[in-house]
């Protein structure tokens, strides 16, 4: 409805994991760098955390349209499944029919993952919303991890879950497959508020914006807030603000349209007070594993945002202010003394002129 008004091509912020709008954030390198690295090395059994909304499934879909042919690849999103119904499904997705029994199932299986691995080709199994699968559907999880050789794993499989995921494997139960996971992965919440402006900047690039100013600092600044750096949030916000600016006229988003949209979807802060220099954070680099063509994605992101991204930008007045670089990732550095943060403030409002 609003696209013509903003100038889009596309939708840029829709609640579907649509791989196209992926941001190559420092967050989400960490994470996608450490699946191929589990992936390519053949690591066994991965396992994937983060909260709800923050873009696993995603980054799951991202990856399975960048596998290599050689790799072929099972993927359940339903995982309240019987034993059964967990095997059938496997068994569909890696093309293997000729079994009437759970024996015979498993004696094909394990011939088909032999010849694969004979050849030098790949089989994963991902598996999203693991942490509704049953204790019975695990322990059968970790009996297929021993389809392997003297020195490599056959079958290579992603958990991907809430973290309620980590505290089922934590079970006493489950010990042995606890035992068994190679590598683990937390998928983080935007952590600063240049993370989330950088985030809904590229999105709007991506749906074919020239004109990727169209949320104002504050306005980007409250989203923050509202959405805690939930990918999902941001998008359900931004998505009802441009609706709302479109409905008033309004080619720019302002604040106060982020103050309404969260109020009515029940998202305003719970603490007023809240300031966005004072969230703890976690700092994540990106490890640099990527492979050549996901590594390509990454610069080309990236250096698509640098080259596009020119919008001045009012100084943060919190105690402590950040120089980023102007790369979008993050690392920039803490002014050491207050004349250097005076000199700051009065170039940034040169460069700001009349705006506000």
């Amino acid at each position: 409805m609003y696209k013509e008004f903003f100038g889009l091509q596309d939708t840029p912020f829709t609640l579907t994991p649509d791989p196209r709008f992926i941001v190559f954030t420092p967050s989400y390198n960490e994470v996608l760098a450490s699946l191929y690295y589990g992936l390519e090395n053949a690591k066994g059994l991965i396992v994937l955390t983060g909260e709800v909304g923050t873009g696993k499934t995603t980054a799951l879909r991202w990856i399975l349209r960048r596998l290599d042919s050689s790799v072929l690849a099972a993927y359940i999103f339903n995982p309240r499944l019987s034993i059964d119904e967990f095997y059938h499904n496997v068994t569909q997705m890696l093309g293997i029919k000729d079994w009437t029994n759970k024996a015979e199932l498993l004696t094909e299986l394990g011939r088909v993952l032999e010849e694969r691995h004979r050849r030098g080709l790949r089989t994963v199994l991902i598996i999203d919303e693991a942490h509704e699968l049953s204790e019975y559907v695990l322990e059968e999880i970790r009996l297929l991890m021993n389809f392997e050789s003297d020195n490599a794993k056959h079958l290579q499989i992603v958990l991907t879950g809430q973290p309620e995921l980590r505290e089922k494997l934590n079970q006493p139960g489950l010990r042995q497959l606890k035992q068994r996971v190679a590598l683990r992965c937390k998928m983080h919440q935007l952590p600063t508020v240049d993370e989330v402006e950088r985030y809904v900047t590229e999105r709007l690039l991506i749906a074919g914006s020239d004109q990727p100013n169209i949320f104002t600092p504050g306005a980007i600044d409250f989203i923050f807030q509202c959405s805690e750096g939930i990918p999902r949030q941001i998008n359900n916000l931004c998505d009802n603000a441009l609706l709302t600016a479109y409905a008033a006229g309004d080619s720019v988003v302002s604040r106060q349209v982020i103050e309404e949209v969260a109020d009515n979807l029940d998202l305003l802060p719970r603490n007023e007070t809240f300031l966005a220099s004072q969230k703890s954070v976690e700092k994540i680099t990106s490890s640099g594993v990527l492979t050549a063509e996901g590594r390509e994605d990454l610069w080309n992101n990236q250096s698509r945002a640098t080259e596009t991204i020119s919008k001045p930008k009012m100084p943060e007045t919190k105690t402590a202010v950040q120089n980023g670089n102007g790369n979008g990732n993050g690392n920039g550095k803490r002014q050491n003394s207050f004349e250097d943060l005076d000199d700051e403030i009065s170039l940034e409002i040169e460069k700001v002129g009349g705006f506000y």
